[in-house]
C-alpha cells in the first residue's frame, strides 16, 4: 500500500508550487542576498495575513506558524548548526539546479511549508464541523453541544479500531494462552502464580518462545542472532500470554516492546557494552558516584539493581544490561551504601527514584533494606520505584512486599508512589488490575510513562490507553518522544506525529485522562516539554527529509548551558510506513504543520 511520493513530491512539482517564492531569489548575485529576500518576503506574507481582518483565525495560526519556521531555517546559524544550507538548496533551484541529492521527503517538507505561508490549508479530522455564530444562549449551547458530540463520535470511532485486553474475548484468549505456556513448560497454576517462577524461566531460546505462540520467520531469525551476539534479551511467560498466534493483529506493540526487528540487531552488532556511543542520555556526563544520576536539582536517580525479568527493546540502558535476571545484576554492598551516603550528604535532594533495571525484580529483603536506607534520610520526602512488573510480572506485588513498602510512608512527611510502563491497551489485563487495587488499597499512587513509538503512534491510540490506564487507577504521567538512537530507529517516531497527537487527540479526551507531559529527553539536559514551542526551534530540513531540531536545556532561565542539536525522523518516511500498515494517511494530513 506504499504511495508514490516521488510523483507527488519531485523538483518539477516543487517549482511549479514553489514559483511566487522561488521568483524573488531567481536572480539574487549571491545566497546570502537570497537569504534576505525570502526571509523579507515571508515576512510579509505573515503582514498581509494579520492585515486582514476576513483571515479566519486557523489562517493567521498555521500562517505564523509557518513563518516562523520558515524563518528560522533561513538564518545562517542554522546552516552552520546543522551542517546544511536549506536557503543555499532553494537558491539553486531557483536558478535551475536539479540538486539530485535533494528527496521526494526533503521536497514534501519544504512543499507544505510553502503552503502553509500562504494559507492553503490541509484537512483537518473535523473539517465539516461547523458552528453558527448567529445564534447565542441557550440555543448556541446546544448547537455547540451538538458539535461536540459529532466530533467525539469520530474519535470514538478511530478508538474502536483497536482492541482492548479488558475486552472479554481477551481476557479468554489470555486464559487460553496462559495453559499453553504453561503446558509447554510443564508447570502448574501454583508455579504462574508465584513471581519467583516466572522470574526463574524467563524465556530466551526462540523453539521454547515458538511452543508458546506461533513466532514469525523473521523473529525467529532475529532472536537466535540476537542471542549469538549476547545481547541482552528475554521474555517473562506471563508476557507471553499476551501474545496471539495471528502476528500484528491485535498484539503488534506487545510484540515490538521484546521482539526485536533485524535492523536493531544488526545496528548492535558490535559490543555494545564497550561503546559510550549507545548512552544516548549520556549518563556518564550526570553521574557524580557510581548508581547515582543527577539531572536535576530535587531528584536522583538510584540504580542498584541492573537488569529487569525483561528487556524492552528500546531500553535507554540497554547499553549496559548485560542479560534479562543475569547474575551478579545487584551492585555490590560496598557501591550501594557509598551512593546512599552521598545522597544523604546532598540536602537539596528531597526525591529519589529507585529503578535500574527493574527494582521489583529484586528478592524482598535486598529490596526493603535499599527501600529502608533511602526512607531514613531526614531530607527525603519521596521515593518512587520505578518498575514494569505490574505488565510483565504483576503477581510480584505481593501483599507482603507491599505491606511492607507502605510502611515507609508518613502522611505528611514522606510519600511512597510506583511509576510503571503500559504501552498499550491491549497490554492490560486482570493480573495488572489486581495488582494495582493491591498497591492503591495501601494509599499509594501508581503513575504511567508511555513511550511514543511507530508500533502506538497511531490515530487516537494513546488516547485510548489513557482512557483505561485510568479506569484500572494509573495516572498518566509522561509520554515520551523516542529516543534518537540509532539501533532503534525502527521504533521512532517524529516529534511532529507526538505534538499532533496532544492537540488534536489528547486534547479532546478529559482532563483527569490526559494529565501525562509530552517530552523530549535531551542527552545529559533532561526533559524538553513538548508544550512549549520556545523550548526548541527546528532549524533545518536535510536532503533525505529529517528536520533539525535545536533543542534549549530545562535551565535556560536560571543559568548559560549549552543546547543540542538532533536530528528527527523524516515525515514522509514515517507515513509511508503508516501506509504500508493499512492506514489512511489522510488522517494524518496536518502533521506537516507540528513544528
Amino acid at each position: 500500500m506504499s504511495t508514490d511520493w516521488n510523483a507527488e513530491f519531485n523538483i518539477t512539482t516543487f517549482r511549479e508550487e514553489a514559483t511566487p517564492l522561488l521568483t524573488v531569489i531567481r536572480h539574487a548575485n549571491h545566497v546570502e542576498t537570497a537569504r534576505t529576500r525570502l526571509f523579507d518576503r515571508v515576512t510579509r506574507l505573515q503582514y498581509d495575513t494579520f492585515s486582514h481582518s476576513e483571515y479566519k483565525h486557523l489562517e493567521t495560526v498555521y500562517v505564523r506558524d509557518c513563518v516562523r519556521t520558515f524563518r528560522s531555517i533561513l538564518e545562517a546559524r542554522s546552516d552552520s548548526l546543522s551542517g546544511f544550507s536549506v536557503t543555499q538548496a532553494l537558491f539553486d533551484i531557483a536558478r535551475g539546479s536539479d540538486r539530485p541529492d535533494l528527496s521526494p521527503a526533503f521536497f514534501a517538507e519544504l512543499t507544505h511549508l510553502f503552503r502553509g505561508v500562504q494559507r492553503k490549508l490541509p484537512a483537518r479530522l473535523a473539517d465539516d464541523l461547523k458552528m453558527n455564530h448567529a445564534i447565542e444562549g441557550r440555543e448556541a449551547a446546544i448547537a455547540r453541544s451538538d458539535e461536540l458530540d459529532r466530533l467525539f463520535q469520530r474519535a470514538s470511532w478511530l478508538m474502536d479500531r483497536y482492541t482492548s485486553g479488558l475486552d472479554p474475548q481477551s481476557r479468554q484468549r489470555r486464559v487460553e494462552r496462559r495453559d499453553r505456556v504453561l503446558d509447554a513448560l510443564g508447570a502448574t497454576l501454583d508455579d504462574w502464580n508465584d513471581y519467583r517462577w516466572q522470574i526463574s524461566h524467563v524465556l530466551r531460546d526462540p523453539d521454547d518462545i515458538g511452543r508458546c505462540v506461533t513466532l514469525t520467520d523473521e523473529e525467529k531469525l532475529s532472536i537466535s542472532r540476537l542471542r549469538r551476539q549476547r545481547l541482552p534479551f528475554g521474555i517473562t511467560p506471563f508476557y507471553l500470554s499476551l501474545m496471539d498466534d495471528e502476528p500484528f493483529v491485535r498484539d503488534r506493540a506487545i510484540r515490538a516492546q521484546v521482539l526485536p526487528p533485524l535492523s536493531y540487531v544488526d545496528s548492535m552488532r558490535k559490543d555494545h557494552r564497550a561503546s559510550c556511543g549507545l548512552d544516548f542520555m549520556l549518563e556518564r556526563d550526570t553521574s557524580p558516584i557510581d548508581l547515582v544520576t543527577r539531572r536535576y536539582p530535587g531528584i536522583v536517580i538510584l540504580k542498584p539493581f541492573n537488569t529487569c525479568p525483561q528487556i524492552c527493546v528500546y531500553c535507554q540502558r540497554n547499553w549496559e544490561i548485560d542479560d534479562a535476571m543475569m547474575d551478579n545484576a545487584l551492585a555490590p554492598s560496598h557501591k550501594i551504601d557509598k551512593a546512599i551516603a552521598w545522597i544523604a550528604d546532598h540536602p537539596a535532594i528531597h526525591e529519589v527514584l529507585v529503578t535500574g533495571g527493574d527494582p521489583l525484580a529484586l528478592d524482598d529483603d535486598n529490596l526493603l533494606n535499599i527501600l529502608e536506607r533511602v526512607a531514613a534520610i531526614p531530607t527525603i520526602e519521596r521515593i518512587r520505584i520505578g518498575t514494569r512488573t505490574p505488565v510483565t510480572v504483576p503477581m510480584r506485588l505481593t501483599d507482603r512486599v507491599l505491606d511492607r513498602i507502605a510502611a515507609f510512608q508518613e502522611p505528611g512527611r514522606r510519600e511512597l508512589c510506583f511509576v510503571t510502563h503500559v504501552e498499550h491497551p491491549y497490554e492490560l489485563n486482570a493480573d495488572l488490575i489486581a495488582a494495582i487495587e493491591r498497591i492503591r488499597r495501601r494509599g499509594m499512587n501508581v503513575y504511567n510513562q508511555n513511550v511514543f513509538t511507530f508500533f502506538v503512534s497511531r490515530r487516537f491510540e494513546a488516547a485510548l490507553l489513557r482512557r483505561q490506564l485510568r479506569l484500572v487507577g494509573i495516572d498518566p504521567y509522561y509520554t515520551f518522544n523516542t529516543k534518537g538512537k540509532e539501533e532503534t530507529e525502527a521504533y521512532r517516531v517524529p516529534v511532529a506525529r507526538l505534538l499532533q497527537e496532544q492537540h488534536e487527540e489528547a486534547r479532546l479526551m478529559p482532563g483527569l485522562s490526559r494529565t501525562d507531559e509530552a517530552v523530549f529527553n535531551v542527552p545529559r539536559l533532561g526533559k524538553n516539554h513538548l508544550r512549549a514551542r520556545q523550548h526548541r526551534d527546528l532549524i533545518s530540513i536535510l536532503p533525505d527529509g529529517a528536520r533539525v531540531y535545536e533543542w534549549h536545556p530545562w535551565e535556560k532561565n536560571i543559568a548559560n548551558q549549552t543546547t543540542y542539536v538532533g536530528r528527527d525522523v523524516p515525515v514522509l518516511e514515517y507515513l509511508d510506513r503508516l501506509a504500508n500498515i493499512g492506514e489512511d494517511i489522510s488522517l494524518y494530513s496536518t502533521i506537516w504543520y507540528y513544528f
